[in-house]
């Protein structure tokens, strides 16, 4: 027998079924929203970890591609490394759900969901988010909760609560919210541009939804939960903070970590462990835990520090940005190159422009993001932070960053039809000391315009961080947070937009949740930082896009065919497109509804392939004047090739006033001339003069039309 609950969310039923599969995990709920299904699970290993020092829960998204009835591609025909998407929703489940465990729990913990049936108009996502806060409260794993998550869309100028797929294609706002009972946990945006006070009204109408959530999932809770169980506390002892202060005294504490210089503070931090481990190298039990031990010192000296004494690590007021600096074009080759600094983190990027056809192509279970044609991607080397370790590839920290940048982005990018390349930016973290994903967003929409894309404003990005005290209203905000008030701090909400609005932002936190009044003093601190950055920085190094894409960059000219003539121009088994591709040097792509793209570096060339284009396209005409080349040559004329598959032919009487003995007096093989189309018979054979007089009649008609046309223009 198993448990069924049922409740109405955004005009659709969510139904959680318990105790119907998976019933040897700590916690498992069979999700239904709409036909969409995800089983998710928790579990929890029985012992904690041995020698860490921080909480090991992984979240995993796996999206099953049965789930949208596809097969997966390649040789194995099964799903590999997790796509982009399910790395971006395992951390999006992540980020509300990890400050919610206890701080001193050391068990792995992993929270696994699996899509298993797809309803596009209710997210698979959320109803693994929601899924992941069920199982995880029902079962006896220690947890704070439960949360829940709403999704909100801005279509035609309306909030819409979880919106269905075709209200996602027109929405101007993908907004992911998460809450606990009276606050906000985390917020997750894509924007047009959208004003801050909208943004706010759209994160509290979810917030309220989520109310709603929580108050079902408590049903659930009280009727399937099980008791919570006991754990080996990690906690340091309090005998140890007492001794460590014995040793290192608040105020030799303080002197260490306040600095601006990150090296200094290690330094001093190192010397600072190295003391104590010499004081206390006869407990094996404290010199265990003193590494977690010297952290905590460190964060409740800084938190004070800042909350108390309203002084920050670097001597920075509590709304003063870092120095900051702007420059572009690093890369001599590359197509577009800028570098953002603020204080001792820098991004390089790097714009690169290719064909349409170079879009990344997605294989996954949303059927309405097949392909992308903008990719922003974000590297992480050790030597930003001065470590060394071998690079292993992106894992998904490095994801996460390049899809924030991304996002926010995206907005401001012009469409394909103004400007018809793919796009990629790439950040190269040459230093790192805290936000460094607003610095990708700055560094790339300035290499975007040094690229000459045509992107419609520029866009810049911003963190504050936060430090609470004991109540709801005992808190600081702090503008442009670098790395030691982002690991001791409470929050890192980032917040990247143009002049107009908001297109992207990220919250992180560590607390139960902020408050009202937080929030929106976080959104007007970053709108003010942005600004300032947006005037005084990026638009000192480049104040809009260049005019033209760079010297190394390819050329892309469209022209629009009829659709049943594709067929004419790629010829059967390609030969004809070969051809064109083989004789220019370009590539050409062709969309079904006859967009012709020519990319090449040669604008002669590119002028040639579409020239050719079009005269496979164009009906011939009696009357036309053409250029063609000769190919092949009879007792009476010469064929003249106009268009591949298209020859003409020029009787010899037709070569030339005067009387011709012979073709190869006036024309070979290979030679290019200029003819007029005398006729096109009923067989569909054309026939061709090179006779100056037939010229100049044609000159003279021409002429005429246009006196004419002028004429009829004027009266």
């Amino acid at each position: 027998m198993y448990k069924s609950f049922s409740m109405e969310l955004a005009g659709r039923t969510l139904t959680v079924e318990v105790g119907r599969v998976a019933k040897q995990a700590n916690g498992a709920a069979f999700m239904h929203y709409g036909d969409t299904v995800v089983l998710a699970t928790a579990t929890a290993s029985d012992k904690p970890r041995d020698g860490i020092d921080f909480f090991p829960l992984s979240v995993e998204y796996e999206e099953k591609l049965y789930a949208v009835g596809k097969i997966p591609g390649g040789f194995n025909k099964r799903e590999g490394k997790a796509s982009e998407n399910s790395v971006l929703t395992s951390r999006v489940i992540d980020r509300p759900m990890r400050p919610l465990f206890p701080k001193d729990y050391r068990n792995d913990v992993t929270l696994d969901n699996i899509v298993m049936s797809v309803d596009q108009d209710c997210s698979p996502e959320l109803t693994a988010m929601l899924g992941s806060a069920i199982a995880t409260s029902i079962s006896d794993i220690p947890f704070d909760g439960p949360c829940a998550t709403t999704q909100v869309g801005l279509v035609d100028g309306e909030l819409v609560i979880n919106p269905t797929q075709a209200q996602k294609q027109a929405s101007d706002m993908a907004l992911t919210v998460a809450s606990v009972r009276d606050k906000v946990i985390m917020i997750e945006a894509g924007a047009n541009e959208v004003a801050e006070d909208l943004m706010i009204e759209a994160i509290f109408k979810a917030h309220e939804v989520n109310k709603e959530i929580i108050k079902f999932i408590d049903t659930i809770v009280a009727e399937c939960g099980k008791p919570k169980h006991t754990y080996t506390s990690c906690a340091v002892p309090d005998e140890l903070f007492a001794a460590i202060r014995e040793v290192v005294p608040p105020a030799e504490m303080e002197v260490a970590v306040f600095t601006d210089e990150k090296q200094v503070r290690e330094e001093n931090i190192k010397n600072i462990t190295a003391k104590l481990q010499e004081a206390f190298a006869e407990n094996e039990e404290w010199l265990s835990v003193l590494g977690e031990a010297i952290y905590q010192y460190q964060k409740k000296t800084v938190r004070k520090m800042i909350l108390k004494d309203h002084k920050r690590p670097d001597g920075r007021a509590m709304n003063q940005i870092r120095h900051l600096a702007a420059e572009v074009d690093m890369l001599p080759r590359v197509h577009g190159s800028a570098m953002f600094t603020r204080g001792q983190t820098q991004i390089l990027n790097i714009c690169t422009l290719a064909p349409l056809s170079e879009s990344q192509r997605l294989d996954g279970i949303d059927n309405m993001e097949t392909s992308k044609r903008y990719m922003h991607h974000y590297n992480f080397p050790s030597f930003s932070v001065g470590e060394t370790r071998p690079s292993r590839g992106p894992g998904r920290r490095e994801i996460g960053h390049g899809a924030l940048a991304e996002k926010a982005l995206v907005p401001v990018l012009p469409s394909e039809v103004e400007f018809p390349y793919a796009i990629r930016t790439v950040s190269e973290t040459m230093e790192s000391n805290g936000s460094t994903s607003q610095a990708s967003i700055c560094s790339s929409s300035m290499a975007l315009m040094a690229a000459g894309v045509p992107i419609k404003s520029a866009v810049a990005g911003i963190s504050c961080g936060l430090v609470t005290g004991d109540s709801d209203d005992d808190y600081i905000v702090l503008t442009d947070i670098q790395g030691l008030e982002d690991f001791f701090g409470d929050m890192d909400f980032k917040v990247g937009g143009t002049h107009k609005g908001i297109t992207a932002i990220q919250m992180d936190i560590k607390i139960h949740g902020l408050t009202r009044p937080i929030i929106e003093e976080a959104i007007r601190t970053t709108r003010e930082a942005r600004l300032y950055i947006l005037d005084e920085v990026m638009a000192k190094a480049i104040s809009e896009p260049r005019k033209e894409v760079g010297k190394y960059a390819p050329k892309i000219d469209q022209i629009s065919i009829d659709p049943q003539k594709i067929g004419d121009v790629v010829g059967k088994q390609g030969k004809v497109i070969n051809k064109i591709i083989e004789e220019t040097g370009v590539k050409i792509d062709i969309s079904d509804d006859g967009s012709v793209s020519v990319c090449g570096t040669d604008q002669d060339m590119i002028d040639r392939a579409i020239q050719i284009i079009k005269s496979i396209v164009t009906e011939i005409e009696a009357g036309q004047i053409m250029t063609g080349k000769v190919v092949r040559i009879m007792n009476f004329g010469a064929f003249v090739e106009l268009a591949p598959n298209k020859d003409g032919m020029i009787h010899i009487s037709k070569l030339s006033e005067k009387r011709v003995a012979k073709v190869e007096d006036v024309v070979n093989i290979g030679d290019v001339v200029t003819v007029k189309v005398v006729e096109v018979d009923k067989m569909g054979r054309i026939n061709l003069s090179m006779k100056p007089s037939d010229m100049t009649a044609k000159a003279e008609e021409a002429k005429e039309a246009k006196e004419e046309k002028e004429v009829k223009e004027n009266e």
